[in-house]
């Protein structure tokens, strides 16, 4: 709500930096299009293997982790789940695929951030609703003493601080003609400082992150993991939200740094993108094309599991024909047995 007080982002001056990256999203934007028309069998491979990472990316955030060999059938298929931490990465689940299915129709609302919260946190006390506890952010790094990052909005006043985001981010962008994606990194900006919620506050941003971007039609996070990408930045994701939530309290904080990092992630996923999209020439061998560029990654041998982590979208039988095939061609081979062997490139 602090970045959208006093007509800030109606008068904002955006950085030369920042207009560059949003005009090299822009131009990714109009050729995603084009694959989108013409490889519908490669998007399907990677809208499987960006479900899976996505879901895995944003829980493992917040140190939720589940069995590796569990992770795909939680998310692509109909397991039941064992523990906690496998019906939060099944919750997380069916909000993405709630986002996918019906983002046209959500409206951005307190409502809409309590069902979120909901579905990934069901089955806890407080699922679905506000905080009722003023909460704080710690830090906490090895041989430190841990320090309080920030103190978000007080849980008296979170309901009114959310409900006048919601109405704030609707009117920069059908009122003030705010650019879309300064509005939308505003909104999630202001949602991670007001913290409404005693956990899973990180995974229901990240959540809306992906609702604003496919509601703008920028929706490469359903080919390439967001979170993901969050994941591997965590260090800079950190801190430059600390750096943009000083003073944001006073309305005086400053959003470039949180703006700028959050323009590099969409353009960083663009950029994965094209690169795997085009790398896979044939729409028929997709799943195949993805496990070969996979093997050519590894700098030295590689498992089973090793091709699976980096193929999350292509089953365990796929990869096995795969690997049986170059066998037989004599471009890798396999020096053990088991699923734990190692395979070694030929050549």
């Amino acid at each position: 709500m602090m970045s959208f007080r006093n007509e800030r982002l109606k008068n904002f001056a955006i950085p030369a930096g920042s207009v560059w990256l949003m005009t090299d999203i822009a131009q990714s934007k109009g050729r995603q299009d084009l694959y989108t028309k013409q490889s519908p069998q490669i998007l399907k491979a990677l809208r499987d293997m960006a479900l899976v990472q996505s879901v895995e990316s944003s829980n493992r955030i917040e140190g939720i982790t589940v069995q590796a060999q569990r992770l795909k059938p939680l998310v692509l298929g109909n397991v039941r789940p064992k523990n906690r931490s496998e019906e939060e990465v099944q919750g997380y689940r069916k909000a993405l695929n709630l986002i996918h299915a019906n983002h046209k129709n959500l409206a951005i609302t307190p409502e809409l951030m309590k069902k979120l919260h909901l579905m990934i946190q069901e089955g806890s006390g407080d699922a679905g609703q506000f905080k009722n506890i003023d909460n704080e952010i710690i830090e906490t790094k090895p041989g430190q003493a841990p320090f309080i990052r920030f103190k978000p909005v007080s849980f008296k006043d979170t309901p009114k601080a959310a409900e006048e985001l919601c109405v704030a981010y609707r009117h920069a962008i059908n009122q003030e003609h705010v650019p879309p994606i300064l509005a939308i990194a505003a909104f999630v900006l202001d949602f991670l400082c007001i913290h409404p919620f005693r956990d899973g506050n990180g995974r229901v941003a990240r959540l809306l992150t992906l609702l604003a971007l496919y509601q703008r039609g920028i929706d490469v996070g359903r080919y390439i993991s967001i979170e993901r990408l969050v994941e591997d930045t965590r260090e800079d994701y950190y801190r430059v939200l600390l750096e943009s939530s000083r003073k944001w309290h006073e309305g005086r904080h400053n959003i470039i740094p949180w703006f700028n990092y959050f323009l590099s992630i969409i353009r960083r996923a663009y950029i994965e993108f094209e690169d795997r999209a085009g790398k896979v020439k044939s729409a028929k061998g997709a799943k195949t094309g993805f496990v070969l560029n996979a093997i050519k990654s590894f700098a030295g041998n590689f498992t089973l599991a090793d091709l699976e982590k980096a193929c999350p979208g292509v089953s365990r039988d796929m990869i096995r024909l795969v690997l049986k095939d170059l066998s037989r061609k004599g471009v890798v081979k396999c020096l053990g047995k088991g699923p734990g062997a190692l395979w070694s490139k030929r050549g």
